[in-house]
């Protein structure tokens, strides 16, 4: 799909305020999350990637501060950083069986890339770190509409080791900055069935 990437605007460019879209309306009320054990070759290339990442970060930022940033697992990145899984399950569970610790090495092999969202607030800034907190959440599901209208399937989870600070301290992640999620993307090895969704009537009311 590398050749269709559509330019971004220039700045200060006018830009319309809707998109009428069937197609959009179709996959935004059927989209769904491809658990990273059914994803598999091919993922997406530099080119593509960028188009991802720069669809990802294009998301609401009151003042523009910009709390987040992206860390890419691909290739033998994934394995190495597979070793650090290994070893922060065993600190937490000395008594772990190969085949688990097998199980956590190959977590970031599930996927050909894996981006990992940081949120980064700046707690000196005027915007409310809620806000800014909220943005990091808006990149990833961003980052999962970008990689679905590319044509490849992915899903956004955190697991144990976003909040392992063995794992955190090896991303060497900054004072303040958390994993908001790593988005597995690839090709989707079979469909994923629908789930449950929320009872709509229970969760409206009008002021």
């Amino acid at each position: 799909m590398s050749d269709r990437i559509i330019s971004d605007p220039e700045l200060g460019e006018r830009l319309p305020p809707t998109w009428p879209s069937e197609d959009a309306v179709t996959w935004l009320r059927r989209r769904r999350s491809t658990p990273a054990d059914f994803l598999s070759e091919p993922g997406p290339d530099s080119q593509e990637l960028s188009s991802l990442l720069t669809i990802a970060a294009r998301v609401p930022d009151h003042r523009r501060v910009t709390p987040f940033r992206f860390l890419i697992f691909q290739g033998e990145a994934r394995e190495r950083f597979g070793d650090v899984l290994k070893t922060a399950y065993l600190k937490n569970e000395p008594d772990a069986e190969e085949k688990r610790l097998a199980v956590e090495e190959h977590r970031f092999m599930r996927a050909p890339t894996i981006v990992a969202v940081v949120s980064r607030v700046d707690r000196d800034h005027r915007t409310p770190e809620w806000e800014q907190v909220l943005t990091a959440g808006a990149v990833c599901e961003n980052l999962l509409l970008a990689a679905g209208a590319h044509g490849y399937a992915a899903q956004w989870l955190t697991e144990w080791y976003a909040y392992d600070s063995f794992v955190t301290d090896n991303l060497r992640l900054d004072d303040g900055e958390r994993i908001a999620g790593f988005v597995y993307i690839g090709t989707a090895k079979e469909d994923p069935k629908e789930r449950g969704r929320p009872d709509l009537e229970s969760i409206i009311s009008y002021y």
